[in-house]
This record gives structure tokens, sequence and C-alpha cells, in this order.
């Protein structure tokens, strides 16, 4: 093992040992993410009435091929990913390591879980799709692979956990550094918000599938599912976000405005992302309308922190670009280092977000989510969230993680800038074709070139679908070159960049009310007494259930 290198001043840096594994579950992340691109380039042609999925290896049908996507892009490739960078942000920042046997477990069970969904999903055996509530049924395997990569986030939890009560022991009365504090508050929020879809799958999905049961409740499952499965989407997000708040202020040559601010900020997340579930839900019976309101108006709520991010942001990259000669209310924009990989892709990322963000409230109100539900609508709006505002700042943060890991240089620095505007331009074409198709109706998770009741206004929708997922592909490809050229042929260094910092205008104080900011336990005592409040009087209300649905496997 080498010697670590002495890379800041406080002197520390990762071991070689904590390199290779975080590295490997980058790698395990990306993997994932490529067979999902390949795999959404055949999704996107559909809309476009081209069909290749029948030239994909063991592709039975479409709906297969929609499993695929969903899962491997949403799950395995996010999950892959964060636990592998917020491990990295987490020892950096507490600048002491964390344990090294647990972070190979991690590993090892995010390559089970993999491969046994993976065996479930290939055979055919789970076509389920990615929102996989009953009566669909799947394999067991599928379940059990499921159910070890949320494990998998558990335990990574738990090593930032035990890291912080370690440093805590030694450096008593101190703040929480910054980039700590939000990597484990990203996790605080997820292993709380992973409990909805851990019940369903160990308590209820696992024994149906193994025929430990024989029927199953629909309303429960799809309930415990979206009680998981929008905070989820804070999983994604929240990883990128410690990037854009702690990272990308140091990228662009500016500074963080607020430290106390930024806390306040992935609060607000713990406290609001999970009581949101049942906006998914507008449609289905057996949940009051009052329940739905106040999901609703939480859904809002949640909103708020994105806003301040907007801001906060923003501010970081105007100090950035006029202290490269930058003036007026816009021309500063321009001065930005756009010949820097990591810095074009995570902006560019950031200009589709608000796209995402407004699109993302038109489903949460519950009018006019009657209009664009169950539409092509929903996939133009997660697809300029999770797949570029989340999938674009991951490729930044790849074009300086990677080098960092393999110390390496970044090969084709040109070539990455020019991947990330082919990416960008994909996304807003494929989700202008999505979301115009879905306000006239065009159906989501459907075979459209098998659809009887295609319509005519429906073509250059699918078309614009079509070309914008076609240079999504483009792009992507052309990020696995850059990657894959760094790690086979980038040049040796021996002391590479550390991990960017960045300074804040508004250093964190010592004393006052700041201090309860860094009381963990008391954000996630209220965050529970809000789950409580928005799901308790329906679980009490419809439990013990209605297990009277036997499986379906339509595919």
């Amino acid at each position: 093992m080498n010697a670590p290198v002495v890379a800041s001043p406080e002197g520390y840096d990762l071991s070689e040992g904590h390199r290779r594994v975080i590295r490997w579950m980058i790698y395990l992340g990306f993997g994932a993410l490529a067979i999902g691109i390949l795999n959404g380039l055949g999704q996107a042609l559909n809309y476009a009435n081209v069909d290749i999925l029948q030239y994909f290896p063991g592709m039975r049908d479409y709906y297969q091929g929609l499993t695929v996507h969903g899962v491997v892009n949403a799950i395995v490739f996010t999950f892959a990913f964060t636990n592998g960078f917020l491990a990295l942000t987490t020892s950096r920042a507490l600048a002491r390591p964390l344990n090294l046997t647990a972070l190979w477990v991690v590993f090892g069970m995010m390559v089970t879980g993999f491969l046994l969904a993976a065996y479930a999903i290939a055979s055919g055996q789970a076509t389920v799709l990615f929102t996989f509530y009953a009566p669909l049924q799947a394999h067991w395997a599928y379940y059990l692979g499921l159910a070890l990569l949320v494990v998998s986030t558990w335990v990574t939890a738990g090593i930032l956990f035990f890291a912080l009560r370690g440093w805590r022991k030694e450096n008593p009365g101190k703040r929480i550094p910054l980039m700590a504090y939000i990597s484990i508050a990203t996790y605080g929020m997820w292993v709380l918000a992973s409990l909805g879809i851990a019940v369903s799958v160990v308590a209820i999905l696992l024994p149906w599938s193994l025929g430990m049961t024989d029927t199953t409740d629909p309303l429960l499952t799809r309930t415990l599912f979206w009680f998981s499965g929008h905070p989820i989407v804070y999983f994604w997000l929240l990883p990128a976000y410690v990037s854009w708040y702690v990272m990308v202020p140091k990228h662009a040559g500016g500074k963080l405005f607020s430290d106390p601010l930024t806390r306040v900020v992935f609060i607000l997340f713990l406290l609001l992302s999970i009581p949101t579930g049942f906006h998914h839900q507008y449609t289905d019976p057996g949940i009051g309308t009052g329940m739905k309101a106040l999901h609703a108006t939480l859904t809002f709520g949640v909103f708020f922190p994105s806003l301040v991010t907007a801001f906060s942001v923003m501010y970081a990259l105007e100090i950035g670009g006029r202290r490269r000669g930058g003036g007026g209310l816009v021309n500063w924009f321009t001065k930005l280092d756009w010949k820097n990989p990591v810095l074009v892709a995570q902006i560019l990322a950031m200009l589709t977000f608000p796209l995402g963000g407004a699109t993302g409230l038109i489903n949460a109100s519950y009018n006019l989510n009657q209009a664009i539900h169950n539409t092509a609508w929903v996939p133009g709006h997660f697809h300029m969230t999770v797949g570029s505002a989340v999938t674009m700042t991951f490729f930044g943060i790849a074009y300086w993680m990677i080098p960092y890991l393999t110390r390496r240089e970044l090969v084709g620095k040109g070539l990455a800038v020019l991947q990330s505007w082919i990416y960008f331009i994909g996304v807003l074409i494929m989700a202008r074709g999505l979301i115009s198709g879905g306000l006239d109706g065009m159906p989501r998770r459907t075979l459209i070139m098998e659809a009887p009741y295609s319509k005519e206004g429906w073509e250059l929708a699918g078309l614009l679908t079509g070309l914008g997922g076609t240079l999504m592909f483009i792009g992507g490809g052309l990020f696995f070159a850059v990657l894959v050229g760094t790690v086979l042929f980038g040049k040796k260094v021996d002391e590479p960049e550390d991990v960017p910092f960045t300074v804040t205008h508004d250093a964190p104080s010592e004393k006052g009310w700041e201090l309860n900011l860094d009381r963990f336990r008391y954000w996630i005592i209220a965050a529970i007494v809000l789950i409580l409040i928005a799901y308790g009087p329906f679980l009490v209300q419809y439990l013990p259930g209605a297990f009277t649905s036997p499986p379906y496997r339509f595919f």
C-alpha cells in the first residue's frame, strides 16, 4: 500500500485502499449507466417508430427493456455513485479514514444485488418496470437484489455516522465541517425514506414471490413504494447539491454565500422530502382527499430549498465570473471557464434543473396532474432532473474524481466539454418531445409502434423524442470514451489535485443558534413526527389492508 500523500493544509489524503474501493464503486455505477444509456436509445426511438430493441441481445420485448432502463439508471447507477462519492467527501472533510472492510462489504452487496436483479430481469422473470409494486410479480431474486442495494446504502450511512461520532469525540465543541455535514444529512434523509420500500420488499413482495403467501395488497404496496419513491429523487439530487454547494464555487473561482444557509437547506430536505408520496397517488382510491392535499402542500414546500440553492449557487458563479473580468447583469456568465469540463457539465446541469423543477410542480398540482398523469409528460419531467441535472453533474464530478482516484490526468478535455453540450442539447430536445406529446395525451410506458390508438399529433413529438434521445446516447458515449481513456491512458501523476473545497462568505459561527443545526438527532426526530402526521392517519385507517389480489405476469 502506498503511503498517504500530503495534499492539503490539514495534511490528510485518502489511502490507496480507500481510493481503490471508492473507485470500484464509481466504476460499478457508471457501468450500470452505460447499460441504461444503451437501452435508453431504444426507448427514445420507440417514440419515433424506429424499432432497434429487436437487435438487443436477449431482449424479449419493449417492457423488459424499459425495466432494465429504469432499474440500472435510477437505482444501481445512483446508489453506487452516491455510496462512493459521499464516502469520499465525508472522509476528506473529517480528515479521517472510514472503515475499509465495511466499504468493501458495501461494494460486495451492491455487486451481488445488481447480479441478482439482472438475472431476474434478463431471464424475463422480472418485467415489472421501475415502479415494481403489486400486483405485477417478479422473481424472488429481483426483490432480494433490490433489498441488498438498499441495505448497501444503510451500511454506508452507518459508516459515515460512525466516522462522525469518532470525529466529535476527538473534536469536542467544534462545528461539523460543511462538506461532511451535508453528505451525512443526505444519508439521514434516505435512511428514513427507504424504510417504505424496505418494508414493502422484505415483508410483502419477497415472501409473496417465494410462494409463502398467495395474495397481496396493491394499494398498500403502492403506498409503501411512493413513501420511498418520491424522496429517492432527493437521494439522487442531494449528492449533486453537495457538489454545487461546496465544489462548483471552487471550480468557478467564486465562494459560497453562507455556511449556515447551506445547512438549513439540507435540514429542509430532511424534513420535507418524505411526506410527499401521495402526490403520486392522486388517482388512487382508498386515500382521503385531505391526505392528498397535505402531501401536495408539503411537495410545494420542498421546492423552497431548491430556490435557495439556485440563489446560492448563482451567487458563487457570479463572483467567479466577475473575478475573470465579467461585468453587467449577465456578461459575467460568459466569462466563466467554459473550457473546464468539470464546470461546464455542472453549469449545463443547473440550467436544465429549473425546467425539471417547474414541470415537477405541475405534477404535484392536484388539478393539473389529472391532465398529464401517466402520459409522456412524466418521463419528460424526470429526464430533466435525474436524466440531466443529476447525471450531468455526476459527469462533471467524474472529470475531477476519476483523475483523483486513479492518479492520472484527464484525457480529451475538449471532447469532455463537447459531450456535455451534445448531451445537454439532446435532453432539451427529447424533453420537449415528451412534454408536448404528454400534453396531447401520448402515453408513457407504452410501445407506441404497436399502439392502436396512436394519433397524428404525436408524430412530431415522437421524432423530437427520438432525435433528442439519440443525441443523449452520443453524448453519453463520448463521456465513456473520455472516462475509459483516462483510466487506461491518462498520464500518471504523483500528487493529483486535492478534493475541491470552497470557502464561504459567511463562515459558521461557534456560538448561538447555529449550533443547533449540527444536532442531527433533533432534526431526525422532527422528520419522524412529520412522517407520522403525513402517513399515520391513512395507515391507522387502512391496516391491516386487503390482501386479496393474486399475482399477475403479463410480459
